[in-house]
């Protein structure tokens, strides 16, 4: 079923919870909001080599936020494959966080899961999922219907 149409995925409440992730170091990371109980959120493996090499779980929310934040000279951004989002990268102790892509001046985000300070013990299991054979148009529209707006004033680099 696609992505924010399960109704299981719906809402248990409207009221949104924080929830804190950051590198090994501490020098980036996020605060990801979100209405969904971590039994409902939509979590998922890439199966792309960067994902695997880094042990990737990513989530998004589309109807929450996610505030990202990076001490100053800490954050590496790194491109790859079709260049559309920066990998959010610890200079310092080399964590992947985040990917961020840009498109009508907003931003949007998926976060890495495995940097939760506090990993919700209800989580839903990850589905594995491969993104192979997309075209950089349906990457995009892909990514602007699942991943999770930028809360303006985060850090931008």
């Amino acid at each position: 079923m696609p992505h924010g149409r399960d109704p299981s995925r719906e809402p248990t409440n409207t009221k949104q919870t924080a929830f804190t992730g950051r590198c090994h170091c501490g020098a980036i990371g996020y605060v990801y909001r979100t209405a969904l109980a971590p039994e409902q959120w939509f979590v998922r493996t890439c199966q792309c080599s960067f994902c695997r090499a880094h042990g990737v779980v990513s989530t998004s929310d589309p109807a929450g936020t996610v505030e990202l934040s990076a001490r100053e000279g800490a954050l590496q951004l790194y491109r790859f494959g079709q260049r559309t989002a920066d990998f959010w990268i610890c200079r310092e102790c080399g964590v992947y966080v985040a990917a961020v892509m840009e498109s009508g001046g907003r931003r949007y985000a998926v976060i890495n899961v495995q940097a939760l300070e506090n990993r919700p013990p209800t989580l839903a299991a990850p589905t594995e999922s491969s993104l192979d054979g997309e075209s950089k148009g349906q990457r995009d529209e892909r990514r602007l219907k699942r991943w999770t707006p930028v809360v303006e004033g985060s850090a931008r680099r």
